[in-house]
């Protein structure tokens, strides 16, 4: 059960024990690597200052701390997907704690067919985060592309007195003539004038 079209790296937040054990084999199998494992929210929290992980799968309740502000920190300020595992009593109660953030919650015991499935779950919502992400970076770039461009516009029109349709004109005509990107002749004239 490899997924595609990536891999995908893994934190497991456990107390040592079967459980981390159990993960140990099933994470290599389902296309995560690396793999990494930490002992408690401290631990956890020291390793995530090196590195992002594609998925954080916490087994709570941890030694210092419950786990579900961790899993509600990771979801709102990376592109990480989080599953938070909790005893069936209080399932009902941390899955309503966690939601709007967007951590998948698994009651347990649960068998190695539901986390594989919930590992699904986690690289389908991983695949859709990579999408938004080079879909906010390509519009970072037009807009960024934007700013060259009226910079540069207006230092033609400081610096040669052009208007500010000769100006577009110039260099939207130097860019076809040039076979070059808009930007590349924005920054040109940036290096010129400015």
């Amino acid at each position: 059960m490899v997924f595609e079209p990536h891999g995908y790296s893994a934190l497991v937040v456990s107390a040592p024990g079967r459980f981390s054990d159990a993960l140990a084999g099933l994470l290599p199998e389902a296309g995560c690597s690396p793999v990494c494992f930490a002992e408690n929210v401290a631990a956890a929290r020291r390793i995530l200052l090196d590195r992002s992980f594609d998925f954080v799968l916490i087994n709570t309740p941890l030694p210092d701390d419950f786990g579900a502000k961790l899993a509600v920190d990771l979801c709102s300020s990376r592109g990480t997907v989080t599953l938070l595992l909790v005893r069936a009593e209080l399932y009902d109660e941390q899955r309503a704690k966690v939601l709007e953030s967007g951590v998948f919650t698994l009651s347990k015991p649960t068998s190695p067919q539901m986390l594989r499935q919930a590992l699904q779950w986690m690289a389908s919502a991983r695949e859709r985060l990579r999408a938004t992400e080079r879909s906010a970076a390509t519009v970072e770039e037009k807009m960024e592309e934007i700013r060259l461009v009226n910079r540069a516009k207006w230092l033609l029109i400081e610096c040669l007195g052009m208007s500010e349709a000769e100006a577009h004109r110039y260099i939207e005509k130097q860019a076809m003539d040039r076979c070059v990107s808009r930007r590349e002749i924005a920054r040109g004239i940036i290096q010129t004038y400015a």
